[in-house]
């Protein structure tokens, strides 16, 4: 091999330290150590074998720690401030001696690899210093589990809470590469889709930044969600690729892994203790990613499990006897429980990897929470201390298999008794709500589960028994009635039968609370005085015994062709008899058995929170109001919050330096109080100058990413108007576009004119995904890219240019104008640019065609596979955000913080954390409309009720859309699900023609407000300025002190 160009700086040696954590946690051997690995510093392009060590001293947490030290004189953790000089030279050396590609070239995807695992580098460092402190120390530590953590891309971020910007950007440029050229060559992680994963990412970088011991534990999505394309056809779906050429981020720890088990039986042993045998086994490996804190050494873990089996499962013999799909059927098995983020389960196979993904979270993680705490406690273990030591947090239901899964291991491997188990998992357990759409509150078929995972339902079993016994407890037998309320809502298990002692209480509870019966059956003689139509419309719903015939049938003699007995009919036996019409009909199915995830969640675990207070008020009076009022001191509620470093600091620098500079200091970005201070220069005519300069920039960046992803360049002096998350009914993305139908039938009516008097010039930009299953989601957005094709492309709307070019350096140009221009000589050049302000236009070049749009505008674009990077170009240039949801339908919601902190300003319903950011920025500078929560059942039930009279706007705006002016494509059942009272699919169940009229008023305020532009300004500042509150930070803080019960440990 040729010797290097380059010199080497850095090099990993993987020293690895076996602990014997010894613990069987299914009936098959399994051991799991943990690895620590070291950095070791080279010289010369030789790699040194020289390990470094960390010290650290338990019995004196202030002392610092004496870490990293090596022969060749590395020096402390603290004096590690790597220059410019060298961190080229560990870019080079990366390139060389860690290859992905050919060595021949140093271009863009080669860069970044090599800076990135130069950046791990540096994070390793502190990554197992804080691993080796949190050993020694013991401190208790939290672990949140998400089947989601949807984090973007890293790098900048990475050394941004390094602090090493600016020393990576000047390693890069003597490299010949721009550090945000780089950076754009990482893909995003795709470990989520929306608010859930992208919340539990930002609580990883709070818990980082804020010195809390604690980890994260997912799946390593191969595939992700999915990747989106807009096409002529709507949304289409293919696969992510962001692990195809390698994650530089990850390091796979083949020495920890632990066994997984799905079927199977349970019997009894010798012992008498219960035993999970045989059954489909699978092993779970861990792949950890480094979360780096900000300004501070603390770099906390991210866990990801990986699903296989081992080699040995492989059927040779098959393969070679040509059933090749056989011979690998174990291993895909295995394998796919972690190929897709949430895989469709409308099938019965989707549905049975879906709980494997669950219980495949649950348990890799329990496991290894166990081993480290065995580990941890020595040759002395206290389980009853394991809930001083651990807390774990459920984010949503998803992994609500804690539960039952922390009991099994407790009870049958630990060998505790039911008693012990119980006390041990509630202290340990807590969960995290995020929705009140009952679709959204997991319930699994119990013959599913009993099938898949057999001990656990034994324990779900008994676990609904105790609550039985607390219910009746609590509540006693004198109200017979509310007791059997109570069991009917709060039990874990749905549509199953009282037990029979149970059963036995109420009758009794009933007969004693009966003081007249031969009264009451004289009332009941009178009463039973039917006719034969009476008879026939009340026969499927009473079942009379014979002696209530008898004694009726003087006065109802029906005959037999009305009514005949059923073939079961016998009156020697005295058994009940049912009625049966001269056309029987079938007898209504049986409501299927179920497991309710989210009553278990609440059982289980000592705390239940809400993520804003308006959800956390409804979780106690409408989704968990029976459990609130038996264990009021479980609920709480923890605001949502967002990381400011990620979501100002890094996504917004021009914003984040006039922060600085007015506030006069950068301590806000670990203190977000002191963005308040904004409040005070709100009307400071230097500030507003600034603000809006910083507000252009960024929106010249959203010019280019659209041309990028669409093929539109629009205008940045139009207002950019955004609604950017799930699509989803309840988000309401179906009222955006009816408003925005509803204005381009109003300016179609009007004189250019009176179109630049009456509304402002806007760029109306939508993203997210549809889910693949969701039919009416993805019809929205085919709706959506309808209205846009139609409206981007009017003539006498849009004012557009059309300028068709062979390509770039074609001289002669055929201009279609529809009013006429004139363009000074120095066009030619600032078209090769790709864009010209002139004007107050907009030129652009797009291959063969040049397009120019009028300030006076309206541009709709849906942006295809919206991801936390595109968030973060959109989001500091939004000037209006949409979240609009149903009122008391959205949990919080997070992206109506990040835009609020960028000095976006807010149109919405009083819903989620929308409530609480009006309260802090201030009620003139947020845009309200519609229906309050407390409204939205009497409106369903008037709907119902055929009560609703619709506005004519709306009325007209659906008439419009079924005229064809958006295509051909049928939209009569979108359109149909407006119309009707009530029905599937019918009633305007999210109350959308409700809404418009006073959308479409608010709507019409925006844009006045928009042409004051002091105004606006002063708003958008205001809006910076009351975002303090919503720092993930202080959320993270208050679950610290209120439910994990956890300290900052830090290192020095």
């Amino acid at each position: 091999m040729a010797t290097s160009q380059f010199s080497a700086t850095f090099s990993l040696s993987k020293t690895i330290l076996h602990c014997d954590s010894a613990s069987r946690f299914i009936d098959f051997s399994s051991r799991a150590s943990n690895s620590k690995r070291f950095l070791i510093r080279t010289s010369n392009a030789r790699r040194s074998r020289t390990s470094l060590s960390v010290k650290n001293v338990a019995s004196d947490q202030k002392q610092k720690l004496k870490d990293l030290v090596t022969e060749e004189g590395l020096g402390s953790l603290s004096s590690f401030t790597p220059d410019a000089a060298s961190i080229a030279s560990s870019i080079k050396y990366h390139a060389e001696f860690t290859p992905s590609f050919s060595p021949e070239r140093f271009e863009l995807p080669k860069a970044f690899f090599a800076t990135a695992e130069s950046v791990r580098d540096a994070l390793i460092i502190n990554w197992n210093a804080t691993y080796d402190y949190y050993e020694k120390m013991n401190a208790k530590q939290a672990y949140y589990l998400s089947m989601e953590f949807l984090q973007g891309r890293a790098l900048l971020n990475a050394i941004g809470n390094l602090e090493l910007s600016g020393a990576y950007a000047e390693a890069l440029s003597k490299l010949g590469h721009n550090l945000e050229n780089v950076a754009t060559q990482e893909p995003d992680a795709a470990l989520g889709n929306g608010g859930l994963g992208r919340l539990a990412s930002c609580f990883l970088d709070s818990l980082a930044t804020l010195n809390y011991p604690a980890w994260g534990y997912g799946l390593r999505y191969k595939y992700g969600l999915f990747k989106q394309h807009i096409t002529k056809d709507g949304q289409e779906e293919v696969a992510e690729n962001w692990l195809e050429m390698g994650n530089p981020w990850e390091i796979v720890r083949n020495d920890v892994s632990y066994p997984v088990k799905f079927y199977g039986k349970v019997i009894v042993g010798s012992d008498g203790n219960k035993h999970w045998v045989g059954g489909e086994n699978i092993k779970a490996v861990a792949y950890d990613v480094p979360i780096p804190g900000y300004k501070t050494k603390t770099t906390i873990n991210l866990r990801l499990w990986s699903t296989k089996v081992p080699s040995e499962n492989f059927d040779l013999h098959a393969f070679n006897s040509g059933e090749h799909a056989k011979a690998y059927e174990a291993q895909a098995n295995a394998e796919k429980i972690c190929y897709i983020l949430y895989p469709g389960d409308e099938s019965m196979e989707g549905k049975i990897l879906r709980l494997k993904q669950q219980y495949t979270l649950c348990s890799a993680s329990l496991q290894d929470i166990i081993a480290r705490f065995e580990r941890r406690s020595g040759d002395s273990i206290n389980w009853e201390e394991f809930p001083e030591k651990v807390a774990v947090q459920m984010n949503d239901t998803h992994p609500t298999l804690c539960i039952p899964e922390l009991m099994r291991i407790l009870i049958d491997v630990k060998g505790m008794n039911w008693k012990e188990a119980w006390n041990i998992t509630q202290r340990t357990v807590a969960y995290t709500n995020h929705t009140v759409l009952p679709e959204a509150l997991e319930k699994w078929s119990f013959e599913l589960m009993q099938k898949l995972l057999p001990r656990h339902i034994e324990i779900i079993e008994m676990i609904d028994e105790e609550l039985i016994d607390t219910i009746i407890s609590e509540y006693g037998s004198t109200d017979p009635d509310l007791l059997e309320k109570k069991l009917k809502e709060m039990r874990i298990l749905e549509n199953f039968d009282l037990p029979a002692s149970v059963v036995e209480l109420l009758v009794k509870s009933k007969e004693s609370s009966v003081v007249d019966p031969s009264a009451e059956v004289e009332s009941t003689v009178e009463e039973v005085e039917l006719t034969v139509e009476e008879v026939e419309s009340s026969v499927e719903e009473v079942e009379p015994t014979v002696e209530e015939v008898e004694s009726s049938v003087e006065e109802v003699e029906p005959t037999v062709e009305e009514v005949e007995p059923s073939d079961e009919e016998d009156e020697s036996e005295g058994k009940d008899i049912k009625y049966k019409k001269k056309e029987p009909l079938e007898p209504a199915p049986k409501p299927p058995k179920m497991v309710r995830m989210a009553n278990l969640c609440v059982v289980g675990g000592h705390a239940v929170n809400g993520v804003a207070e308006i959800h956390s008020e409804i979780v106690k009076e409408e989704v968990f109001n029976e459990f609130y009022q038996l264990w009021p001191e479980k609920f709480q509620n923890k605001t949502n919050g967002v990381t400011p470093r990620r979501w100002i600091r890094f996504c917004n620098p021009d914003l984040s330096k006039i922060i600085s500079k007015w506030t006069g200091t950068e301590d806000w970005v670990l203190n977000t109080e002191k963005l308040a201070e904004l409040r005070k220069f709100a009307d400071n005519e230097d500030l507003q100058t600034e603000w809006r300069a910083a507000k252009r920039c960024n929106k010249m960046k959203v010019v280019s990413l659209l041309k990028e992803k669409t093929g539109y360049l629009v205008s940045p002096d139009a207002m950019f108007d955004v609604q950017v998350k799930r699509i989803h009914e309840y988000k309401r993305q179906l009222l955006n576009i009816m408003g925005i139908v509803y204005r381009y039938m109003k300016m179609k009516e009007m004189s250019a004119e009176e179109r630049r008097e009456k509304f402002a010039p806007r760029v109306c930009i939508f993203g997210g995904k549809a889910f693949s299953t969701y039919v009416q989601a993805k019809r929205i957005v085919k709706f959506i890219t309808d209205v846009g094709a139609t409206v981007n492309h009017d003539s006498e709307i849009g004012d557009l240019l059309k300028i068709f070019l062979q390509r770039f350096n074609v001289i002669q140009m055929a201009i279609e104008v529809h009013c006429t221009r004139f363009f000074n000589r120095g066009i030619k050049q600032r078209l090769k640019e790709k864009h010209c302000l002139f004007l107050n236009l907009l030129i652009f070049i797009n291959d063969d065609v040049v397009m120019v749009c009028n300030r006076e505008d309206t541009v709709v674009v849906f942006v295809p596979d919206y991801n936390v990077s595109v968030a973060e170009l959109l989001i500091p240039a939004t000037e209006l955000s949409q979240h609009i949801s149903t009122a008391g339908m959205e949990a919080s919601g997070t992206s109506n913080m990040k835009f609020s902190m960028n000095g976006c300003i807010l149109i919405g319903t009083l819903d989620g954390a929308n409530v609480e950011i009006r309260e802090e920025v201030g009620e003139d500078n947020f845009f309200l409309f519609g229906a309050e929560a407390h409204e939205i059942a009497g409106l369903r039930k008037e709907r119902a009720e055929g009560k609703f009279v619709p506005d004519p706007r709306f009325e007209e705006v659906k008439a419009f859309v079924r005229s064809g002016v958006f295509g051909p494509q049928n939209y009569d059942d979108l359109m149909g699900s407006l119309e009707g009272n009530e029905g599937y699919g019918r009633g305007d169940y999210f109350l959308v023609g409700k809404d418009f009229p006073s959308y479409i008023e608010c709507q019409e305020k925006v844009d006045e407000a928009y042409g004051d532009q002091k105004k606006w300004t002063r708003m958008s500042i205001l809006n910076t300025a009351g975002s303090y509150k919503f720092s993930s930070d202080r959320t993270i803080r208050e679950y610290a002190q209120d439910i994990w019960n956890i300290k900052p440990v830090e290192l020095l």
